[in-house]
C-alpha cells in the first residue's frame, strides 16, 4: 500500500469511528425515545373525557381543594405526561453539583415513567434513564453515553420507583389522582396518607398541603437509596416543592427538591426547576436533540 492511499485510507478510517462511536452513543436516548413513542401511540388511541366535579367527590377534603386550586375540573383527564426540566444533582455527599438537563414522558393508563437525563460530571458529559414500565424499574447511567458507570434493578428499585411515579402524579400530573390504585386515608384537615398500589407493589406517602390548597411536600418510606444501584438502603424520602405558576392553564409547582433523610443528617441531592409541563400529547420531540 503506497503513501497516498495511506493519505486517505487513514482519515476515513477516522471518520466511520467517529460515526460509529456517535451512533452507539445515542442508543440510550434511541431507546427512551422508542418507548416514548410506543406510550404516545398507545394512549393517543384513547378516547377524551372530562374531569367533572363528581370524579373528585369521593376524595379527602385536602386533595379536592388540591385539585380545584390547580384548575382541573372541566379539563380532559390526563392520559399521558410531557414534562422538561432544568436544576442541579449532588450524585454523592463528597461530590460538586453538577447542573442537569432532564426529558420526561409518563403514562397512565400503564404506569409507565421514562426520565432521560443530561449532565456534566468534572468534565465529563454524563447521560442516564430512569425506567419503569410493567412495575419493573432500571437505572442506566452512562459516561458519554459509550460506558455505563451505574446500572440498578430489582424489586428495591421497582419498588422505589413506584413511589416516584406516585410523587409525580401528586405534583406533575394531579388530575391522575382520581386513580383508583390510588387509596387515601385522611390524617387532618391539611394532611393524608395515599397508597399506591401498582400491579402488585403497594408504597404509601404522606401529602402535606397548606391553607391555600397547595401541595407543599411528600413524604415516604417506601423509597432506597442507591448511588451505585448495587446496594440499597432504606432511608426516608422527601420532595418539598413550592413557587406555583400558571402553566398552560393549571397552577403548578416550578421548583422542588429531592431530600434523603438518614439518621444522622438530612442530605439533599436534587433541585429542580419545572420549564414545561403538556399534558395528553400527540407527537413526542423525537426530531430535536436531546435536552441540552
Amino acid at each position: 500500500m503506497d503513501m497516498t492511499t495511506l493519505r486517505w485510507l487513514f482519515p476515513l478510517c477516522l471518520f466511520m469511528i467517529a460515526v460509529f462511536l456517535f451512533y452507539y452513543s445515542r442508543r440510550l436516548y434511541r431507546w427512551y425515545q422508542s418507548e416514548t413513542d410506543e406510550g404516545l401511540a398507545r394512549t393517543g388511541s384513547l378516547p377524551d373525557s372530562i374531569l367533572t366535579p363528581e370524579d373528585i367527590a369521593h376524595l379527602p377534603q385536602p386533595i379536592q381543594n388540591y385539585l380545584k386550586y390547580v384548575g382541573v375540573i372541566g379539563k380532559n383527564k390526563v392520559k399521558s405526561l410531557r414534562v422538561m426540566i432544568d436544576g442541579s444533582l449532588k450524585p454523592d455527599k463528597e461530590k460538586d453539583w453538577a447542573a442537569v438537563k432532564v426529558e420526561q414522558h409518563s403514562f397512565f393508563d400503564h404506569i409507565t415513567r421514562l426520565f432521560f437525563l443530561k449532565l456534566n460530571m468534572s468534565g465529563l458529559p454524563v447521560i442516564g434513564l430512569h425506567a419503569y414500565k410493567n412495575a419493573n424499574a432500571v437505572m442506566l447511567i452512562q459516561a458519554a453515553g459509550l460506558l455505563t458507570v451505574v446500572e440498578g434493578r430489582g424489586k428495591e428499585m421497582d419498588r422505589a420507583e413506584t413511589v416516584t411515579v406516585l410523587n409525580d402524579m401528586c405534583f406533575l400530573a394531579p388530575a391522575s389522582l382520581i386513580d383508583p390504585r390510588i387509596q387515601w386515608e385522611p390524617i387532618d384537615a391539611l394532611t393524608v396518607k395515599a397508597v399506591f398500589n401498582n400491579e402488585g407493589i403497594k408504597i404509601s406517602a404522606k401529602l402535606y398541603f397548606n391553607e391555600t390548597g397547595q401541595l407543599i411536600n411528600f413524604v415516604s418510606d417506601d423509597r432506597y437509596y442507591s448511588p451505585t444501584g448495587k446496594t440499597f438502603e432504606n432511608i426516608r424520602w422527601s420532595t418539598p416543592i413550592s413557587n406555583y405558576k400558571n402553566i398552560n392553564g393549571f397552577n403548578l409547582p416550578t421548583y422542588g427538591e429531592a431530600i434523603w433523610h438518614f439518621p444522622e443528617e438530612d442530605f439533599c441531592y436534587a433541585r429542580f426547576n419545572i420549564r414545561e409541563v403538556e399534558y395528553n400529547c400527540k407527537t413526542s420531540r423525537k426530531h430535536t436533540k436531546r435536552p441540552d
